[in-house]
């Protein structure tokens, strides 16, 4: 009898546990929750943080976050007013701001993420085929800063005035959604446009045509580049004649100061001893005209024959005299 006692006891005091389990529940600081029994809301949200209590087994706490949620879309093809293809891609930050209609209408923030799918796309597809791609793509109708940024942009129309921008029909798509999300329990904050890019078979086309662009700039700049490294060498050739001319004719000045002083020299000798003078003069002839391979034949009245014939006089040949030629080696 004591063990059966025992055993009651303990299968009462597990079914108290399980009671008391299942009719307690937490509510963190960053939760609220809707209770349902049998799957219907039975009031409205419970959002204070704390321990709370249930009808047990019955009823059934759904768990729902306080914070902002964040939700990021898939890159969407939209035409643009100017029947220009893009690959549009944005993302939004929302939070459950009615948990008991969100619960009703949505159930979980599974199906919630799947429904701004379907608004928050179609909104964006609206908003961006009503404008132009440049209204899209730009913030401001600053000017551009250098050439090349201008030729980097692939369309034409670039260098209009923007009427609204970016961050306009951004605003623009936020406020159209902000009218559809109340209706389930939502509250949106903030959509941006994450990323613009040209769909997969005009990427190609504008490639090839950046390429072009680039190459054109690219040759427009050796054409340059060429030009004033011609302009350089002409100049450098110019300059580097009037050096040389200018050397020229500092060395022909000093040549000719050479050249005078040279014969102030060679007349100064001749007036002081002419007979030496000419002596010296047609030893030079010799030294410069004469070799061991030169025959000369010298007339008897010339000073060349004259100084040979002092010569070898004195070296005890004698030399005929008149007018008779001589062959000397």
């Amino acid at each position: 009898m004591r063990s059966r006692s025992v055993v009651i006891g303990a299968a009462f005091a597990v079914v108290g546990l399980a009671t008391l389990s299942s009719a307690l529940y937490t509510v963190a600081e960053t939760e609220q929750v809707i209770i349902t029994q049998f799957g219907q809301p039975m009031g409205e949200a419970v959002t204070q943080a704390g321990l709370h209590l249930k009808m047990p087994f019955a009823q059934e706490a759904n768990v729902f976050e306080k914070r902002w949620l964040e939700w990021n879309g898939n890159a969407n093809q939209v035409p643009t007013r100017d029947k220009k293809y893009i690959g549009v891609q944005t993302y939004a930050r929302w939070r459950i701001a009615n948990p008991l209609l969100f619960f009703q209408r949505l159930r979980d923030e599974r199906r919630a993420q799947s429904r701004l799918d379907d608004i928050i796309d179609g909104e964006t597809r609206n908003v961006i085929a009503s404008h132009d791609l440049i209204e899209v793509v730009r913030t401001t109708n600053r000017a551009f800063e250098r050439a090349e940024e201008v030729e980097d942009i692939m369309e034409a129309e670039s260098m209009r005035q923007i009427e609204l921008g970016r961050d306009k029909i951004t605003r623009l798509i936020l406020e159209h959604v902000q009218h559809v999300v109340p209706d389930y329990g939502i509250e949106l904050v903030d959509v941006q446009i994450q990323r613009v890019n040209y769909i997969e078979s005009v990427q190609a086309k504008v490639f090839e045509r950046m390429i072009s662009e680039r190459k054109r700039i690219a040759d427009r700049h050796r054409s340059e580049g060429q030009g004033k490294s011609a302009e350089i060498r002409g100049k450098k050739e110019r300059e580097l004649k009037v050096i040389e001319s200018e050397a020229y004719r500092k060395t022909q000045e000093i040549m000719g100061r050479g050249d005078a002083e040279a014969a102030t020299i060679y007349a100064d000798a001749y007036n002081r001893n002419r007979e030496l003078y000419r002596f010296l003069k047609t030893m030079e002839t010799y030294r410069s005209a004469i070799d061991k391979e030169t025959w000369l034949v010298l007339s008897t009245t010339t000073d060349a024959f004259r100084y040979l014939q002092s010569q070898t006089a004195a070296g005890g040949n004698a030399a005929g005299g008149g007018k008779a030629g001589a062959k000397v080696r």
